[in-house]
This record gives structure tokens, sequence and C-alpha cells, in this order.
């Protein structure tokens, strides 16, 4: 059972995860490039339970890890210290903000393949990356609640989805298991799993700067287990919109 959770990257979603798993008793280390001290208040606002430390250290201290960077920095994990561990991979595909991956472009793998493949010794599971970082937190519910959301996962290591599904669940939300990494794409931006479906009818007669201050503030809607299912399943590959918005 996972008691530490490390976090690579403390952005948006990086801090959310951070605020709900300290919510769910669980200790954290968080890390990103520029520097523990720079994670000062973040740590001060988290309380006993979360401190500041360099990627290596969060990783080496995690039971479970994510990372949650930019996907062009994806080779910049590092893989000493993540060896045996499950490394929970948020990144996405952005070409505007990661240049262009001919790979990914050509569909010839996933992202998350290209993170395995660096990090060869570690089990990484795609999870967190369809959903903004206000919904992650609002949508948060204990077992059982009737409106409690899911989130898709993926990944090659029974064991380590497994374990994934477990923290999801510590969180608040319920886990939907869809496949293998070389299935990832599925949740990828501009599929109908990603975050559209957390947000619920957006009010007519917004313009461009008022819907995406709109998408970034709504709580959102739940999306209970079935209908990610329902989701993952009416993904076509080819039909990602690699230009969507950034998430985080």
């Amino acid at each position: 059972m996972t008691k530490t959770l490390g976090l690579i990257g403390s952005g948006m979603i990086g801090s959310t995860v951070a605020r709900l798993a300290v919510a769910a008793g669980l200790d954290v280390v968080l890390s990103n490039s520029r520097g523990p001290e720079t994670l000062a208040d973040l740590v001060a606002e988290l309380g006993d339970r979360a401190r500041a430390a360099t990627p290596a250290e969060a990783a080496q201290a995690g039971d479970l890890v994510v990372a949650t960077i930019p996907l062009h920095a994806y080779d910049q994990l590092p893989a000493g210290a993540l060896a045996g561990k499950t490394v929970i991979d948020t990144l996405n595909y952005y070409p505007d903000r990661d240049g262009r991956i001919a790979a990914l472009d050509a569909r010839e793998t996933t992202s998350s393949e290209l993170v395995q493949r660096h990090l060869v010794d570690s089990h990484v599971v795609k999870g967190f990356n369809n959903i903004g970082a206000r919904q992650l937190f609002t949508l948060a519910r204990p077992a059982g609640a009737s409106d409690r959301s899911a989130l898709p996962i993926a990944g090659d290591d029974g064991a380590a989805k497994a374990q994934v599904g477990q923290l999801l669940d510590a969180l608040g939300h319920d886990a939907v298991d869809f496949g293998t990494l070389a299935d990832s794409w599925r949740s990828e931006p501009g599929t109908p799993v990603y975050v559209m479906s957390y947000l619920g009818e957006r009010p007519e007669g917004l313009s461009q700067e008022e819907t995406f201050r709109w998408m970034f503030e709504t709580p959102g809607v739940a999306v209970p287990a079935d209908r990610v299912r329902e989701l993952v399943d009416a993904a076509v590959r080819g039909a990602e919109n690699l230009s969507f918005m950034q998430r985080d």
C-alpha cells in the first residue's frame, strides 16, 4: 500500500494530486526542475506530511511516483532512481509546446511507450492525463458515492495498474483499466474522454477568453466508470486533435 507519494513536477496537476494525497493521509515528497526552495509555499500549505526534494530524491522516497512534467522533458526523468518503481505518467503530447515528435505524429507509438522506453526498469501506468486540475480536485468523492467519477488508466503491468487503482480510490476516484501502453492514445488530447466530458455543458454566449476561464474554474460534472469505458471505447486512432488546448 502506498504510504509516501513522490511527485516529479509540481504544477497544477502535481500540486492537486499532492493536496488530495495529504487529505487522504499520505506523505508527499514534491520536486520540480527549479529546486526544492521554490516549493516552500506549497509545502507550507500542505503541512507536516509534505516536504520538498530533488526529482531523484522524490523518486527514491516514493512508494509510488507521479511524473507530471512536459513531454519534451521525459528523458530527464531519473531512470536510475525510478528503477523498480510504479510511475504514473500524466504526460500529454502538445506539439506547440513540445515540438514535433515524428513517431507520435505518425502514430507509430504512444507518448507513454516513449516514457516506458526511457524508464526501462520501471512500471509505467498512464493516468491523471485526461482531466483538468480543478475537476480532479472538486470531483473527488468517498468510495461508494453515487456521484463518484472515474479516471482511465493503461499499462503493461497488472500489479502496477492495481497499485495505481488503489491510489485513485484513496484520492476519491474510481479507475477504469482500458488496456496497455499501446492503447494509451485512447485518453490523449482530443479523444472523447479527454477533459471536456468532465466539464459539463458550457454556458452560452461566452467569448473565447470567458470560455477558457470557465473551463479552468467550473467544478465539473461526475463521469462514472461505465461512461468512461464508453468514451475510451469510442476513440478512433487518427482522430485525435494534437493541437488541442494544453491542460497543464
